[in-house]
């Protein structure tokens, strides 16, 4: 059963923040692609890392961009760690590598695999997620896919599979039982 669609995009995208937006991804749940990350403080959501004078970059990651029509932020929040869980998962098995999630980002030890971020437009609410694929001129210390000899490709369709299903099992779930 096909509730939620999601689908890896072939091309190769630079994420610079403008994607996290209402119908971007337009009939989709979920995509993913490949791209570099520049987000200039301009795009940034996270108001956080603005403060912080942080912006976004990486040469190279796995992107995944979420989109949900419905405006409860904090459900999205729990759907983003969700999927960042997931990814842990998908990876941790692909190297046989214990990594550590805090909140929506992942570790090995000190260095930084991913960026991600849930938030909240008029339309929908949206996530964005990025994995490492190269760790080389980064802001921060990071490791990337590169590092681990894991395909991008194939580790961004697991994710995706695995995330849909996941989705998929959560609505049918909440639609087997009764009102008490």
């Amino acid at each position: 059963m096909d509730i939620f669609q999601a689908r890896f995009l072939e091309e190769t995208l630079t994420y610079d923040g403008t994607q996290l937006s209402p119908l971007w991804i337009y009939n989709h749940a979920l995509v993913s692609f490949i791209g570099s990350a520049n987000v200039t403080l301009k795009n940034m959501v996270d108001i956080a890392d603005v403060k912080a004078q942080s912006p976004i970059y990486s040469e190279s990651m796995v992107h995944f961009l979420g989109e949900f029509f419905d405006l409860d932020l904090e459900k999205t929040i729990f759907r983003q760690r969700l999927l960042m869980a997931t990814a842990k998962e998908v990876l941790e098995k692909k190297i046989s590598r214990v990594l550590n999630r805090q909140g929506d980002d992942i570790y090995d030890g000190d260095a930084k695999l991913s960026v991600s971020i849930a938030t909240l437009s008029s339309l929908s609410t949206l996530i964005h997620a990025g994995i490492n694929i190269s760790s080389q001129n980064t802001p921060v210390k990071t490791k990337g896919l590169e590092d681990y000899d894991v395909a991008p490709m194939a580790f961004a369709k697991e994710v995706l599979e695995i995330f849909k299903k996941e989705l998929e099992s959560i609505w049918l779930a909440r639609c087997k039982v009764r009102s008490v």
